[in-house]
């Protein structure tokens, strides 16, 4: 009996003298980021170079690529390939998605109609015309994308039909108060969503100005 309560002595012992083995740190979720009409995917390269300087590992980020010029209802259907891989890479059941401009109607297609709330927590929408924008006038008749722009559009109204922020994601927007693109500026607006403003910045400032980096940062922190 000595000998037992002895060990038993010595393990407490050293139980409070030797540290606690360190726990692994929680991964944040990938980031995928994705552009507007027409744009490259180095117009992310400097809020990924933020959300490195922040803590985030270079493999957690990651920028979705797409043709413009075709139906959003095409790329969401791509994006939902992309997402899969970038879960399948990192181990991860879920990513943030961080659009810009028309970038948000074809990732809402995506949560809405192909199951993606199963797989994003965080949705920010960076100026996105998602109830349209006059601007799109301009190019209607060029490009499928750019008609679903149009406010009144088939695409847009069955975008927005019932509810516009489904599943259990949560989604965030964030608007120019004079985007020269965006027309109306409170088009970004979605019901149900956390719907913010980030001032008097051009179209392309909200998504590579560090102060709205800052407000997207600290809604997927």
């Amino acid at each position: 009996m000595k000998i037992r309560h002895g060990a038993l002595l010595l393990a407490l012992l050293l139980g409070l003298l030797l540290p606690a083995p360190a726990r692994a740190a929680t991964q944040p979720d990938p980031i995928v980021f994705v552009h507007g009409y027409s744009a490259p995917t180095s117009v992310w390269d400097e809020w990924i170079a933020d959300f490195e300087a922040d803590g985030y590992a270079a493999d957690r980020l990651f920028t979705f690529d797409y043709d413009s010029t075709r139906s959003n209802a095409t790329t969401a259907a791509e994006l939902a390939d992309y997402v899969r891989s970038v879960r399948a890479e990192t181990g991860a059941d879920k990513v943030d998605l961080v659009t810009h401009s028309m970038g948000s109607l074809n990732s809402r297609y995506y949560l809405k109609f192909l199951g993606g709330t199963q797989y994003v927590d965080r949705y920010v929408s960076l100026a996105g015309p998602n109830h349209g924008t006059s601007t799109a006038l301009l190019c209607a008749w060029l490009y499928t994308s750019c008609s679903e722009m149009v406010a009144g559009s088939d695409f847009l109204t069955a975008l927005n039909a019932g509810d516009e922020t489904p599943g259990g994601t949560a989604y965030f927007t964030f608007r120019s108060t004079c985007d020269q693109y965006i027309n109306p500026d409170d088009s970004t607006v979605l019901a149900g969503a956390v719907n913010a403003t980030s001032g008097c910045r051009t179209h392309s400032d909200m998504n590579d100005d560090y102060d709205v980096y800052v407000q997207v940062r600290d809604v997927l922190g």
